[in-house]
């Protein structure tokens, strides 16, 4: 009877026996049974990393069970007392109130409202009094005249406006007194004489908070003695001091770019503290800043300034201060005399 084949599919393949130096080189045992050592380790690990996770996640809630009445935890921000909401800042307290009589009192309320509606109230002088003006810089020009602009600070007649004149030469080039007087401030300390109406406190206090005392212009504020006061910003640099009497002409400092401004320049303003109009401050400033709502309105300089006129149409102030001495010069005249020799007439 012939022997039956096995089926291929089926068939078992015939594995050689390893040689027995292998198995003394590598023996096919547990790894268990050839590092009982390290596994164990291994379960000790494991077993006290789970119980310090049980026992980190319990303390909390046991703690939690015992307190019967345990405070909701809140925000950092959003009506717990004393937080802040802006990075950077430091809780301080608030301000301490400043009675009216206090010498302080410059830091809770502008001064200039005083003069506007105080017992001894005058009358702003008209602009066609005032005499004895020069240009603050002898040379340079006109970079943004008094007049309604798009970005303005202030608001006159429903307008945002530019409230002065900006006139440039080159940083550090000399600034002096545009009219006879005494200083009232120099430096960046000059709010209170600037025609603020309303109270500074918050706005004094905001900038204590934040440190930004340092981000104000260099600004003087002169006294003319005629009824107006005259306001120079952006300083590189202040020579005068409070309370020094200057000159038409005398140094008071150096053109620069302090403050807010894109590049050197003096900006010049003038106004009467004894005048009625107001000028508006745009909204998002007084909410920014803390400012009051409103300032003593403002004149345009350039109608008090040596040809004033001809710097508006120019730019230019050496210009205007040449077609201004031209016009105040005599006219000349020769005329015969009664012996034949010339006779001169100014006029």
């Amino acid at each position: 009877m012939p022997r039956r084949r096995p089926e291929h599919g089926h068939a078992r393949p015939s594995v050689p026996a390893a040689p027995p130096a292998l198995l003394r080189s590598h023996p096919l045992t547990p790894l268990a049974e050839r590092e009982p050592g390290r596994l164990s380790r291994h379960r000790r690990l494991v077993a006290v990393v789970v119980a310090a996770l049980a026992t980190a996640v319990s303390i909390p809630l046991v703690g939690a069970a015992l307190t019967p009445a345990a405070p909701q935890l809140q925000p950092l921000a959003g009506g717990v007392a004393g937080a802040i909401s802006e990075p950077g800042r430091t809780p301080v307290a608030a301000a301490p109130a400043v009675p009216v009589g206090d010498s302080r009192v410059s830091r809770t309320r502008a001064i200039d409202a005083d003069a506007r509606f105080g017992p001894n109230r005058r009358e702003a002088p008209t602009v066609s009094s005032l005499t004895g003006y020069r240009w603050p810089i002898p040379k340079g020009r006109i970079t943004l005249p008094f007049k309604a602009i798009p970005g303005g600070e202030w608001i006159n007649d429903g307008r945002l406006f530019h409230d002065g004149v900006d006139m440039a030469s080159f940083c550090g080039a000399p600034v002096v007194a545009a009219h006879d007087g005494v200083v009232l401030a120099a430096g960046r300390r000059f709010d209170d004489q600037v025609g603020w109406i309303g109270d500074l406190g918050p706005y004094y206090h905001r900038l204590d908070v934040h440190h930004a005392w340092g981000n104000l212009p260099n600004v003087v504020v002169i006294d003319d003695g005629n009824g107006y006061r005259s306001v120079y910003a952006h300083f590189r640099d202040v020579t005068v001091k409070p309370g020094q009497e200057v000159r038409a002409g005398t140094l008071i400092g150096h053109e620069g770019a302090t403050g807010h401004a894109s590049g050197c320049h003096v900006h010049y303003g003038l106004f009467s503290p004894y005048e009625t109009k107001t000028f508006g401050v745009r909204p998002d400033i007084v909410r920014r800043m803390k400012v009051p709502t409103h300032e003593v309105a403002r004149i345009d300089p350039l109608l008090v300034l040596p040809g004033g006129d001809v710097a508006l149409r120019t730019r230019s102030i050496a210009k205007a201060i040449a077609a201004a001495a031209a016009a105040a010069a005599p006219v000349v005249t020769r005329e015969a005399g009664s012996f034949g020799a010339d006779q001169v007439r100014r006029r």
